[in-house]
C-alpha cells in the first residue's frame, strides 16, 4: 500500500512538471509569434501594415480562389491522413508504401494550387514547413498535452531513414517540393521546372516504389531492395505526367508559349527523366530532398 502511495505521488509530481514546463513553452510560443516572428518579417521584407494583418489581406484578396483552395487543401488532408492512418494500424502494409501514398497525396494537394495559385503555394509552403516544425519541437519535446499524441501518429510512418529522435521524413517531402517552386519563381520560360520535385517524388518516386514492390524480380544490386522493372516504371511515368502537363498547362494560361515548341527539346527531357530515375534507383538517404534539385537542375540547362 505504501509503496502505491509513493508510486502515485511520483506520478502525480512528473505530471505537475510537464504541465509547468508545457506552460512555460506555450508562453515563450506566444511570445515568438506576437513579437519576434512579425518583428523578423518587418526586418526581411517592408510591411505597410503588420505581417499578420498582410497576410489576412493577401488571402482575402481573391476570397473564392483562396479560401476555395483552402478548404480543398483541409478535406483532402482530412480524409487521406485518417485513411492512411488507419491503414497503418490496422494492415500489414509496409511502411515504405505507405510513405509513396503520402506522396500522391502531395501530387493532388500541390499540383492544381502551382497552377491556378502559385503565389498563394509559396506562402503555404512556408506555414507549413513552420507547422511541421512546430509539431516535431513538441513531440520531441513531450509537451503536455500534445507530444504523446503527435508521437504516437508520427511514429506510425517512420522507416529506415528517420532516428529515434529526429523524424525527416515529412520535412524532406515538403521541401523537395517547395525547393523547386521556389528557386523557379519568376521564370516562364522553364513550364516543368516548377514541377520538378512533385513530379520526381510525387510519380516518379511512387510508381517505381509500387511497380517494383509488387512486380519487381531484377534488382539492381544484390543487397538492395531496388528493381529494374521499378526504375523503368518510375521513369514511364514522369514522362507520361510531362506530356500530360505541358498541353494541360498551355491550355490554363500558366504558360504563355505553345507546348509543342517545348517538345523540340524532348531528347533533354528525356535525359533528365532518366538521370533523375536512375538516382532514385541507388539513392538509399535523404533522396526527398537531393532528386527534386537534381531534376530540377538538368529541367533548367
Amino acid at each position: 500500500m505504501g509503496e502505491y502511495c509513493v508510486s502515485s505521488r511520483n506520478n502525480t509530481d512528473l505530471e505537475t512538471h510537464e504541465k509547468r514546463r508545457s506552460l512555460v513553452f506555450y508562453t515563450f510560443l506566444t511570445f515568438l509569434l506576437v513579437a519576434v516572428v512579425p518583428a523578423w518579417m518587418q526586418f526581411v521584407h517592408t510591411f505597410h501594415i503588420h505581417p499578420f494583418l498582410w497576410i489576412i489581406h493577401f488571402v482575402l484578396s481573391e476570397p473564392l480562389n483562396r479560401l476555395a483552395l483552402c478548404v480543398y487543401w483541409l478535406a483532402t488532408i482530412s480524409v487521406s491522413v485518417r485513411r492512411l492512418y488507419s491503414i497503418s494500424k490496422n494492415s500489414k502494409t509496409e511502411r515504405i508504401l505507405l510513405h509513396k501514398y503520402y506522396h500522391l497525396m502531395a501530387v493532388a494537394i500541390f499540383v492544381p494550387a502551382l497552377i491556378f495559385q502559385p503565389k498563394f503555394l509559396d506562402l503555404s509552403f512556408g506555414a507549413a514547413l513552420a507547422v511541421f516544425l512546430l509539431l516535431e519541437i513538441i513531440r520531441i519535446w513531450k509537451i503536455w498535452s500534445l507530444g504523446h499524441l503527435v508521437h504516437q501518429f508520427m511514429n506510425a510512418f517512420t522507416d529506415h531513414r528517420d532516428s529515434d529522435l529526429l523524424i525527416v521524413s515529412h520535412f524532406s517531402l515538403l521541401l523537395g517540393c517547395a525547393i523547386p517552386i521556389w528557386l523557379s519563381s519568376g521564370f516562364t520560360d522553364r513550364p516543368l521546372a516548377p514541377f520538378a520535385g512533385i513530379l520526381s517524388l510525387g510519380i516518379g518516386d511512387t510508381m517505381a516504389s509500387m511497380v517494383g514492390h509488387k512486380y519487381g524480380v531484377l534488382r539492381w544490386s544484390k543487397t538492395g531492395k531496388k528493381t529494374i522493372e521499378g526504375t523503368a516504371a518510375g521513369i514511364t511515368s514522369v514522362l507520361a505526367a510531362c506530356f500530360v502537363l505541358l498541353p494541360l498547362l498551355a491550355a490554363t494560361g500558366y504558360i504563355f508559349t505553345m507546348w509543342c515548341m517545348f517538345l523540340q527539346h524532348w531528347f533533354s527531357l528525356i535525359v533528365a527523366v532518366t538521370t533523375s530515375g536512375l538516382l532514385v534507383a541507388y539513392t538509399a538517404q535523404l533522396d526527398n530532398a537531393f532528386i527534386p534539385l537534381v531534376f530540377y537542375s538538368m529541367l533548367c540547362l
